[in-house]
């Protein structure tokens, strides 16, 4: 509030120096005038126009409000260090059931290479099942032949036998074969039934060690969600009471703001109070002053001065792109015994993601702890992974180029805030081979900064 300056009726100015032969009557009359003139000075000057005072809170009640701002920063203070333990524990579970979901996507893929295994040891079981019986058929036509032409028959007599030529020299050769190669068929008889037997355990043995590898990822899996439902919900509670003690001390200190105010107002309107009256004291006690030297300039019949007041105021590369933009939240490696297989950038929900290099899509939809992700066969050979996206614009088999918008940022999946998960499998294959995204972006020219990248 500023302060007003005090005012009142202007002083009367003293009359003029009296012609000469003027009455003393009229010379009476405005001594009386200037007299009145500052008495009406000294009436009116106190009657400066001062608000009423403000409410004046008492010291105990300042001193009650700043405990109470104190008691509730002290608790959103102990609820922080909660916070900031439960985000912790929610960034470990949430890194360990995304390394679940991704054993299980290898163990899935690892049965479909053992079930390309077995449909492999089924063509060489039926090849073998093929020699086998090639090699049966061959010894019954020979035991056949020996039937039909006697079981002692020798070879002299098998050949003198013959009705003519032609038949003579196909007995011949079939007795040379016999000779030569009925060790052999049985030979190959017996390797083509080990390697029956062989192929058949194998494949049996492959299958029942990826499906038992398959149903124990299945089930890390399945605990590592819960683990991490149960984290999130734990987390929520505790953001729930960080609100709200947030919300408590935010009303004490608007509180104590409010009984600060109201004492600041009011030792402000006692100063004023105290600035105006001595103001108007010395504008009254200078009234006075000028009235006076005029009277007695009057009464000495000297010329009258001039008076008067004046008034104031207060007065701002190489085929290959930054997947999205952003900050890095979470660096490649080992973390509570589980890998962390790519880099984790953080950005609002809908910034766009970007494909690192031209390639084909292998998969894009929904997938096991990423909720939504996209996986692209770069004409590198590499896969590069972008997980946790809110929606995606590409579909399997097709072809994207580098900067292609292939999906947006988002928050679904095993997922602890907005942002995006990017991995690179050089190998090639979908779920395995990680190695460090930013040191392999780096060599290709781009840089994403964290992760001493």
């Amino acid at each position: 509030m500023s302060q007003r300056r005090p005012h009142g009726p202007v002083t009367p100015r003293a009359g003029r120096r009296p012609v000469e032969g003027r009455s003393p009557r009229r010379l009476r009359t405005a001594l009386v005038g200037v007299v009145a003139g500052a008495a009406l000075v000294l009436t009116a000057a106190p009657a400066v126009a001062v608000p009423p005072p403000p409410p004046n809170p008492t010291d105990d009640q300042l001193g009650a409000a700043r405990s109470q701002q104190d008691a509730a920063a002290a608790e959103v203070g102990r609820i922080r260090a909660l916070v900031a333990t439960a985000e912790a524990d929610l960034e470990r579970v949430g890194v360990l059931a995304e390394a679940a979901g991704t054993a299980y996507e290898a163990a899935v893929e690892e049965l479909q290479l053992a079930q390309e295994a077995a449909d492999r040891a089924a063509e060489e079981l039926r090849v073998a099942d093929e020699a086998v019986a090639a090699a049966a058929l061959r010894i019954a036509e020979f035991s056949r032949d020996s039937y039909m032409n006697g079981g002692s028959l020798t070879s002299s007599a098998a050949l003198l036998d013959a009705e003519g030529p032609g038949e003579l020299i196909q007995r011949a050769a079939m007795l040379d074969y016999v000779a030569a190669t009925q060790l052999d068929v049985l030979g190959q008889f017996e390797v083509a039934r080990v390697r029956q037997a062989n192929a058949e355990s194998s494949a049996r043995a492959t299958r029942d060690e990826r499906a038992t590898a398959e149903e124990t990822a299945e089930a890390a899996k399945a605990q590592a969600d819960a683990q991490l439902a149960t984290q999130q919900a734990a987390y929520a509670e505790i953001e729930r009471q960080k609100a709200q003690y947030e919300q408590q001390l935010q009303a004490a200190q608007i509180h104590l703001l409010e009984l600060q105010g109201a004492r600041n107002a009011h030792d402000q309107w006692v100063a004023q109070k105290a600035a105006e009256e001595a103001a108007a004291r010395e504008a009254a006690e200078r009234a006075a002053r000028q009235a006076e030297a005029e009277a007695e300039a009057a009464r000495n019949r000297a010329n009258a001065g001039g008076g008067g007041g004046g008034g104031g105021g207060a007065v701002s590369g190489g085929g290959y792109i930054k997947p999205t933009s952003g900050r890095v939240s979470s660096c490649y490696g080992w973390r509570w015994g589980a890998l962390h297989g790519g880099v984790d950038i953080a950005a609002p929900i809908g910034t766009d993601v970007y494909a690192v290099t031209s390639g084909v899509v292998r998969r894009a939809g929904t997938a096991t702890g990423f909720g939504y992700a996209v996986y692209i066969e770069g004409d590198d050979g590499a896969v590069t992974v972008y997980g946790h996206v809110h929606r995606y614009f590409v579909a399997a088999g097709q072809r994207v180029s580098a900067g292609e918008k292939i999906a947006e940022v988002g928050n679904r999946g095993q997922s602890t805030g907005p942002h995006l998960h990017f991995e690179v499998h050089p190998s090639g294959r979908m779920y395995g081979g990680h190695v460090d995204p930013v040191p392999w972006l780096n060599a290709r020219g781009v840089f994403v900064g964290g992760c001493g990248g």
